[in-house]
């Protein structure tokens, strides 16, 4: 469940406020001034948002953002103030506060400014990610692992990052390996250095020294020139070597010399050359037991895996599954230009009970592919029948899909035909002469009934009811009598 901090002096206030997000699915922390907020988001940096008020007797709301700004602290807020004067909210936007609202604010209008807020966040996060991947910066910050299964890896990360020790990072295939080792980076004195990356096992067979060390031109039929390996141009970096129990028995005696050594012999070259490269393995296989079965050199073994990192599945972390959701739901969404702003709780069940065997990479696909096909402002758990066949079984992921509406063959105009009209029956209308039962009505009852209406549509005027029934005024009179229908009508009509 997603953190909410709320700030208010206002005990009312701040209880109201509370109670709404908790009602919209979020649990909310409660502060009463601005330090205490600023204590709360430094020890804990992953709260979703923050509703902040902007008169506080010891630290108004302008002075958190300025020290939020000032501390790097990223988490969105949004403003809730008693003053709409348009001064104070250029002021709080200028120092990024991601919305505003006037008290008292109606339920939904939170809701959705939380939302949203979240959401921007995340596409921020996401943001700022590739950007510190790009520059060689990513650090423990930019990648999702909150879980307490995490909590080693990233104790490991720190303590590595402190020197050149060459790292050996196990674990499934779609963990995050390859973040693992740019934290490493990221992290140490070779920040902001290349960062080359290597799969060992995309490379044939017989190119895999030619890419790793480079040759001279003429070294072999196609070498019309010098061509730099991958150590040349990872040089001042850091080298991924990922599957890395991929590579041919042969390049591995290459690549031991190279680590004990510091050297490199390019293919064709007559002398080594030195590089100073920090090397970060990765492989998804055991690689003690290939080492065993000979597949792996022992001697390479034992030089890879001086500093051992293991990262868990996400399976074992499935705490950081919601967090992974939103922030791949906020870049594939803006990928796309869709405004899909989470997903349904039917649907954090669904992931929740899946073991995901692809791990993080398998989850990524599955919210791409999901918010590709969905025109929903929410995935649901048709979006992800893959999942739910697997989940639930494949007859209840047909279930699922069959209940999405289904858009017809479209039809040429030409073969288009007309639409039938449509005949509307006239509403039932009681006959005259028959009683409510269905019987046929006395005459003296029919009788009496044209009588009534016309007097009533002519006014009361006798003479023109007579002359419209055909009858004498005596006998009109004398009909009334007879029915009960003349006391007021006589001397009205006089």
């Amino acid at each position: 469940m997603t953190r909410v901090l709320v700030v208010d002096d206002d005990p009312v206030q701040l209880r109201l406020t509370s109670e709404v997000a908790n009602r919209a699915g979020f649990k909310p922390i409660t502060a009463t001034g601005g330090e205490q907020a600023l204590s709360i988001l430094r020890e804990d940096p992953q709260l979703g948002a923050m509703i902040l008020d902007l008169v506080m007797p010891d630290l108004d709301g302008m002075g958190v953002l300025e020290a939020m700004r000032k501390e790097g602290l990223t988490t969105p807020v949004i403003i809730q103030t008693a003053n709409a004067s348009l001064e104070t909210v250029i002021s709080a936007m200028r120092q990024g506060a991601a919305d505003y609202f006037v008290k008292p604010v109606a339920p939904e209008r939170l809701i959705i400014s939380l939302r949203n807020a979240m959401k921007l966040d995340a596409l921020e996060a996401a943001i700022r990610a590739e950007h510190a991947r790009k520059a060689g910066t990513f650090s423990q910050k930019d990648m999702i692992a909150a879980a307490p299964a995490m909590g080693r890896v990233i104790t490991l990360c720190a303590k590595a990052a402190k020197s050149n020790i060459p790292v050996l990072i196990e674990g499934e295939s779609g963990v995050g390996k390859e973040l693992v080792a740019r934290i490493i980076q990221g992290t140490g004195d070779r920040a902001g250095k290349p960062f080359i990356t290597v799969n060992c096992g995309a490379i044939p067979p017989n190119l895999v020294e030619s890419v790793l060390f480079g040759h001279k031109k003429g070294a072999f039929t196609g070498a019309h020139a010098d061509q730099s390996g991958k150590f040349a141009e990872a040089h001042g970096g850091t080298l991924f070597l990922d599957e890395v129990g991929e590579l041919p028995l042969d390049t591995q005696v290459k690549l031991l010399r190279a680590l004990q050594d510091g050297e490199i012999e390019p293919v064709g070259a007559s002398k080594p050359e030195k590089v100073n490269v920090r090397l970060i393995s990765a492989t998804n296989r055991r690689l003690l037991n290939l080492a065993k079965s000979g597949e792996f050199r022992e001697d390479l073994y034992y030089r890879l895996n001086v500093f051992p990192i293991y990262v868990p599945p996400l399976r074992e972390r499935l705490e950081d599954l919601p967090a992974l959701t939103d922030h791949f739901i906020a870049r594939f969404s803006a990928e796309a230009g869709k405004r899909v702003l989470g997903v349904s709780p039917a649907v954090t069940e669904l992931l929740g009970k899946y073991d995901w065997p692809g791990n993080v990479r398998q989850l990524e696909n599955a919210i791409y592919r999901a918010i590709v096909l969905s025109d929903g402002a929410f995935l649901e758990t048709q979006d992800f029948p893959q999942v739910l066949a697997q989940a639930a079984g494949r007859e209840e992921a047909m279930r699922a899909v069959t209940r999405v509406v289904e858009l017809t063959e479209p039809v040429h105009i030409d073969a288009a035909t007309a639409r039938p009209p449509v005949e509307h029956a006239p509403p039932a209308v009681r006959d005259r002469f028959l009683s409510d039962r269905g019987d046929l009505q006395p005459l003296s009852d029919i009788e009496r009934e044209a009588i009534a209406f016309a007097i009533e549509h002519h006014g009361g005027r006798m003479s023109r009811v007579a002359r419209a029934l055909g009858i004498g005024r005596s006998t009109l009179y004398r009909k009334l009598h007879e029915y009960g229908m003349a006391e007021g009508l006589i001397n009205d009509a006089a």
